[in-house]
């Protein structure tokens, strides 16, 4: 829970004193918080079907419609390719960007709940913007405030669910955000693809009803606990014990609490969290943590699948309603993936998924591009056999991402910040998130259109890169109390010298360990 250089390392290697039982409090407060990732997700499955859907895009982007009509049956890389369609998407991902710094004074002044509130109250608002929009400003307006829904929720879910999970379970517990994302994307296409049969109002329903995820987790947030690490950031020392109790289910808390107040300490002593992310002693966390795994993690092409799924079906070839089918299938392997990470990460190990994952999915991007360099050019039919194998090939790369960069690239960033700068970290890991899911959602129909089959070469390049990097510079985490986390820096073979010169500048300046 607790974490800092400013601790003293004698006090914080007490966690084999800590003790805990899984109670249904505990349960109930880690389901409640994840469905924050529902509303991720339901927007990352609804949004690229209703974007294939005839009846939105006669409403909204007419000369798509003609487009698309003309080459229904066929592969055309750039029957999507329009800027303001992308922009539909990807405007939601800007204003997550932007909002996350404001989530990140919320949850630091008024607490993970808090901010969780927020987020929850906004994404409703936007839903409805959407479901009524009648010109494509009211859909931008919408996704603006679905965009600032997910920022708050992003950056407050993964904190709340790794401060609030024991040790040994922290990486199951943290992935119940992922796993509600792979849920919220599956329903998303199981409504899309029913939706999409009402004419001519079936998208609007779809939008719609982003309000329900948005409205359980409003509701469920109301009756949320606040973790033991915010009520303490706060003051509230009492009713943190209290809170610490009930979702350990003992009162033999004594030095879990210690190391919380200890933290607390250092966290206090810094003024400005966001400079003391640049400090030398936090270089990994903002190297790997903040920079690198978030970015990377769009940077696997996964949610340009996710965004264009069935835009990108019916670029191969496939109809309207077999396109939603197809990503059906897919989204149901990304839940599949997160199950398996969920029950095994503890076990083998985070650097273990990243990297037998990153193997996997290399493969499956090279099939699909040599298949479509071999097979299609523009104009052609798709033929059946094909697409099938392309359908499997795509849920087998789905599968590697869903157990591997999809949950891990939350749940290892918010392992590794301490106390005093994990709000603003968690901020920094939401906007480089955001900034490159933007990106990815605005350049990538763009980019299948100028590429063709390249784009998926230029993705296995990229997870070659970032598999490396995983190999070089991030140590395992596992099992590792978030307090005792920057032990591990100390030891690593390239992050030891960087850290310890750190530490040593600061005490011959005469400043405490919390402060830049």
């Amino acid at each position: 829970m607790a974490g800092g250089f400013a601790v003293d390392q004698s006090a914080l290697k007490r966690a084999h004193l800590y003790e805990y039982k899984i109670t249904g409090y505990f349960v109930f407060a880690c389901i409640i918080a994840a469905l924050g990732g529902s509303l991720f997700g339901y927007d990352l499955g609804v949004s690229g079907g209703v974007t294939s859907m005839d009846d939105f895009l006669k409403d909204f982007f007419p000369s798509i419609y003609r487009r698309k009509q003309k080459h229904l049956n066929e592969t055309d890389y750039c029957k999507y390719d329009n800027q303001i369609l992308t922009l539909f998407t990807s405007s939601l991902y800007f204003a997550g960007l932007v909002s996350t710094f404001a989530a990140s004074y919320v949850t630091r002044t008024w607490g993970r709940r808090g901010s969780i509130l927020v987020g929850a109250t906004s994404f409703f608002l936007g839903a409805v913007v959407n479901a009524a929009s009648v010109n494509v400003a009211m859909l931008i307006i919408g996704r603006i405030l679905l965009g600032v829904g997910i920022g708050f929720g992003n950056q407050a879910v993964p904190l709340y669910l790794s401060e609030m999970a024991p040790a040994k379970v922290r990486g199951a517990v943290n992935q119940l955000f992922q796993l509600t994302t792979c849920l919220g994307i599956l329903i998303a296409n199981l409504i899309n693809y029913g939706t999409e049969k009402i004419h001519p109002w079936g998208w609007r329903l779809s939008l719609g009803l982003a309000t329900v995820p948005a409205t359980l987790m409003f509701i469920g947030g109301i009756f949320l606990p606040e973790t033991p690490n915010s009520l303490v950031e706060q003051g509230r020392l009492e009713e943190a014990r209290i809170v610490l109790e009930k979702v350990r289910g003992t009162n033999k808390v004594d030095a879990e609490f210690a190391d919380l107040i200890d933290a607390s300490n250092a966290a206090r002593a810094v003024k400005n969290p966001f400079r003391n992310l640049l400090a030398r002693r936090n270089r990994p966390q903002l190297v790997i943590g903040a920079l690198g795994i978030p970015a990377f993690q769009q940077l696997t092409g996964m949610n340009s699948i996710l965004f264009y799924a069935p835009v990108i079906f019916q670029s191969l070839g496939f109809g309207s309603g077999a396109s939603l089918y197809s990503s059906i299938f897919t989204s149901g392997a990304l839940v599949v993936g997160a199950l398996i990470s969920m029950a095994l990460v503890d076990k083998f190990g985070r650097r273990a998924f990243f990297l037998e994952a990153g193997c996997e999915m290399m493969i499956c991007l090279v099939c699909v591009s040599v298949t479509l360099a071999l097979k299609f050019g523009t104009g052609e039919a798709l033929p059946k056999g094909i697409g099938i194998f392309l359908v499997i090939v795509i849920c087998v790369f789905v599968l590697g991402y869903g157990r591997s960069w999809g949950p891990l690239g939350w749940l290892v960033p918010s392992e590794l910040f301490p106390l005093e700068t994990r709000s603003a970290g968690q901020s920094v890991v939401v906007c480089v998130n955001l900034f490159f899911t933007a990106l990815i959602a605005q350049c990538f129909l763009a980019a299948l259109c100028h590429l063709q089959y390249g784009i998926f070469l230029l993705f296995t390049g990229l997870i070659l890169i970032m598999s490396s990097f995983i190999y070089f510079l991030l140590p395992e985490t596992k099992q590792v109390p978030i307090e005792e986390i920057y032990l591990l820096w100390k030891t690593h073979w390239f992050w030891k010298n960087i850290v310890n010169e750190g530490e040593e500048a600061t005490d011959l300046n005469g400043k405490s360990g919390g402060q830049v």
